[in-house]
């Protein structure tokens, strides 16, 4: 069998080689049942079974207090940027949006067909590599909700805090930090997370949301689109996506089984030292985040000269580092280094620019 490569995309991301193998072991014949988990009915005692213990495991990692609900929706963290405007921006209401990159203002944009923004904060003051304190933050008395991008994929900002909005439901797009380490979900009102990234495949998104928040989508929201008839109908209104929803219950399985988020943390704190400590000891590379708020998830970087872009992604594909070139917006480099990238990798994208800098430096 050929190596596995060292896979730094951003999304859809790594999974874990157990689970995969788990999965592929799975494929044709599930606990013996003689057929596949894709071919099982999504309302039959199996997969009743799988999707109840995919939730518990998720609960457990987060340790989601008991008035939350957790949902299995399909149509990615993009759909939620207006799923959540029908269910919780009332008709003539407003919320607050905080603008730290492409994805917050995504769902700026999906937000404003719905109701009024304000715009609370924006890291546009500073090109978007630092994210505005919230001393600078001009938040609304009658916001239905403040929103917030805790980690942005693209630019590699990510917040080292959790806003304190008092009252007024504090709701994150957390797709692609969520699971990292541990995190105080009682200080949310909502939190969506597509599941490409560290949950599990594409297909899925994960909704964690307050009970009391449920039951308020406006008149005009589809049916399918209701946080509550989802609630209430187990996340099975209508056929769900069972095998990403079967997958990501194996990633959660996996993560307990490496210690949980504390160990996450641990290993994900010294994946990024390792990279960011090498990239700021260089002359070679270079990263324009504010150390603060530097993400743990996605790290861009720069060459000193972009003409060497091309040789350096070359380079990388011959040693097995693949998806390492920058969003097509943003240009240069990013390395996504998720859960499921091992530290070992980490070490080889590290030798790699070692290499790179001592030849064409």
């Amino acid at each position: 069998m050929s190596k596995r490569a060292y896979n730094f995309c951003a999304g859809p991301a790594a999974l874990p080689e157990a689970v995969l193998r788990q999965a592929q072991a799975d494929l044709l014949d599930w606990q013996g049942r003689g057929l596949s988990v894709m071919e099982m009915s999504h309302r039959g005692e199996d997969f009743t079974a799988i999707s109840s213990q995919a939730e518990a495991d998720l609960r457990e990692l987060l340790a989601i207090p008991s008035n939350y609900r957790v949902l299995f929706l399909q149509g990615g963290a993009s759909l939620q940027f207006a799923q959540l405007a029908m269910n919780l921006l009332p008709e003539g209401g407003s919320a607050d949006y905080i603008d730290t990159g492409i994805w917050s203002r995504k769902a700026i944009e999906q937000a404003r067909h719905y109701g009024t923004v304000n715009v609370a904060a924006s890291s546009k003051g500073y090109d978007y590599f630092a994210i505005p304190a919230q001393s600078e933050w001009q938040l609304s008395k009658d916001a239905a909700y403040v929103h917030y991008t805790p980690n942005e994929t693209i630019g590699g900002l990510e917040f080292d805090w959790i806003p304190d909005v008092g009252d007024v439901p504090l709701v994150a797009d957390a797709s692609s930090d969520i699971l990292s380490r541990p995190l105080d979900v009682s200080r949310f009102g909502l939190i969506y997370a597509g599941a490409q990234k560290n949950i599990g495949p594409s297909g899925l998104v994960v909704v964690i949301v307050r009970e009391d928040l449920l039951g308020r989508a406006r008149a005009a929201c589809p049916t399918l689109l209701d946080y509550k008839v989802e609630a209430d109908n187990g996340s099975m209104y209508n056929t769900p996506a069972t095998f990403s929803w079967y997958l990501s219950g194996l990633v959660f399985k996996w993560l307990k089984e490496q210690g949980g988020l504390p160990a996450m943390e641990r290993l994900n704190r010294q994946k990024k030292e390792l990279l960011y400590g090498f990239i700021d000891a260089s002359d070679f590379y270079s990263n324009p985040i504010a150390k603060n708020d530097r993400s743990w998830m996605n790290v861009p970087f720069r060459l000193a000269d972009e003409r060497l872009d091309k040789a350096f992604l070359a380079g990388a594909e011959e040693r097995g580092l693949l998806y390492l070139q920058g969003h097509r917006s943003v240009g240069g480099m990013r390395a996504s280094i998720y859960n499921a990238v091992t530290l070992e990798a980490v070490q080889a994208l590290v030798t790699y620019l070692a290499e790179f800098e001592k030849e064409h430096g």
